[in-house]
């Protein structure tokens, strides 16, 4: 038939491998009649044609990239009401070249890779599609960025909601768990609110003057506090309100529900943020708070032209992840700030998935994982991107805390970043050489044992500890690092930087 656009479409059942180890043949004939009897109609009742039966899935080939969604989603729903297999389907849309009964191309690798990460009962999608289809007919979100085996660079996936399935973004997910979330249904009078809100407004068409009115009504608010539930929202409407930073959580009314009463029924896990007091029965006077990344300026030592990290959804920075939240890239030009997933702004303007901004210093970033202030400095460092987390160890009056990678007990351990993934390496032989003999910036510019810290009485000390690795001192008053030579005094809310690491000085609660 020659090459042609066509959306590609992997059907595959969940679980295929342990039910091959429980079921005998005649059950594993029975799965995957099931699964051929509730996917082929589907499939020709919105014009796809199967090209090949892989066993376990199937290859399905359409015109309409939204057609193949709308038979995704049917499949998805047929999958549910009959509570039988798990399914998962992933898709993208490209040329195609059909030879002798099969399918070639790049859109076939794609759609196999994403395939390889969707979840059990989820319909993801790429790029392709996503431009192709009618995007007021089909219900999705972006769930972020990719690295995906064999395809060069990243790739953004997107996922098609089906009407028993809602996903919470985690801020609307937390502020359910403390009670922070307040419900605004449509009719329904302005409540009084908590403080920190997070309002979900429900029953309201988009774009409609009930919404619109419904936001004037409410007092100042930061955006990133308002979010949307709905189904079906047209491109114009969807971008208009996520645009100033607002959130969507894009689900039928039941679904809703049920996704916040799951996450109010889950069983809380320990989060690790308790205080650890050096010894038991002693009440700590002083908290070391690991709060956030320091960059280093580049170029760096003729070895590192720029660098980036990503940030994860639990709010740890790591050398690169599928599934963080935002990127940070240091370079020669300046910071740039890059959105990977939905519900990202930086002084309340709303970032799309991808989207980069340069950073110059006093942004407000708002993330699903929480809010970051990036504050410019100097001497060695372009900036620091400041969050307190759940990183912390307690100090009592008359003893000694370390920090470094590896500090002597006790002692607060700076994050173990490993790989070089980050890292865009200058060239000559200095970083040839660097790059062989594994360094990092973690590695290279924090010591195993960096600084101490003491308290007493009324006084902490901060006395650096690695000859070759500077200790810096950010006052909470001032905006410029002072290096630490000797012991030091310094006070609560003064920082510590060392390496990518800011470690804050705090009253403890």
């Amino acid at each position: 038939m020659g090459t042609a656009t066509r959306t590609v479409v992997f059907t595959d059942l969940a679980n295929y491998t342990a039910k091959v180890a429980q079921s005998d043949r005649e059950g594993l004939r029975r799965i995957l009649k099931e699964h051929e009897a509730l996917v082929s109609p589907i499939v020709g009742k919105y014009g796809g044609r199967v090209v090949k039966n892989l066993g376990d899935s199937f290859l399905i080939l359409f015109s309409a990239a939204t057609d193949s969604l709308r038979a995704a989603l049917d499949v998805q729903h047929m999958v549910t009401e009959g509570g039988g297999i798990s399914i998962r389907l992933a898709m993208t849309t490209g040329d195609v070249e059909e030879i002798d009964g099969d399918a070639f191309g790049e859109a076939v690798n794609l759609a196999a890779r994403i395939l390889s990460k969707t979840p059990a009962g989820e319909i993801w999608f790429g790029t392709g599609t996503y431009v192709c289809m009618n995007q007021a007919e089909i219900p999705w979100d972006s769930i972020g960025r990719f690295r995906l085996k064999g395809i060069p660079g990243e790739q953004e996936i997107f996922r098609a909601i089906p009407r028993h399935r809602a996903w919470l973004s985690e801020p609307v997910a937390s502020a359910a768990r403390v009670g922070n979330l307040v419900r605004l249904m449509r009719g329904s009078r302005p409540p009084l609110l908590p403080p920190d809100p997070l309002l979900l407004f429900e029953g309201f068409p988009p774009g409609s003057r009930a919404l619109q009115q419904a936001v004037d009504s409410l007092p100042v608010l930061n955006p990133a506090s308002l979010w949307l539930a709905t189904y079906n929202i047209s491109p114009q409407d969807r971008l208009a309100w996520s645009e100033s930073g607002r959130g969507l959580v894009i689900g039928t009314p039941d679904a809703v529900e049920a996704a916040l009463q799951e996450t109010l029924r889950a069983v809380s896990r320990s989060s690790g943020s308790d205080t650890i007091v050096l010894d038991v029965g002693t009440q700590a006077d002083l908290e070391l708070v690991i709060c956030g990344l320091a960059l280093p300026a580049v170029p760096l030592s003729d070895v590192v032209s720029s660098y980036s990290y990503d940030l994860l959804p639990d709010g740890r920075w790591v050398n690169r992840s599928d599934r963080s939240n935002v990127r940070v890239e240091v370079t020669a030009d300046g910071i740039l700030f890059q959105a990977l997933c939905p519900g990202v702004s930086v002084n309340g303007r709303g970032l799309s998935s991808g989207e980069t901004v340069k950073l110059a210093g006093g942004e407000t970033i708002t993330t699903p994982t929480g809010a970051l202030g990036y504050r410019a400095t100097q001497d060695g460092y372009a900036g620091m991107l400041l969050a307190d987390t759940d990183m912390r160890l307690g100090v009592a009056e008359g003893q000694t805390a370390e920090l470094g990678r590896e500090p002597n007990h006790p002692g607060l351990a700076y994050p173990d970043r490993r790989g070089q993934d980050n890292i865009r390496w200058c060239s000559g032989p200095r970083a040839a050489r660097a790059r062989a003999g594994g360094f990092t910036l973690d590695r290279a510019l924090a010591g195993r044992r960096q600084a101490a810290i003491a308290v007493t009485g009324d006084a902490i000390q901060l006395s650096p500890l690695h000859a070759r690795c500077p200790t810096y001192i950010m006052r909470s008053d001032e905006n410029l690092l002072e290096r630490a030579e000797s012991p030091i005094g310094v006070q609560v809310d003064d920082m510590i930087v060392a390496g990518t690491t800011v470690v804050a000085l705090r009253a403890p609660e």
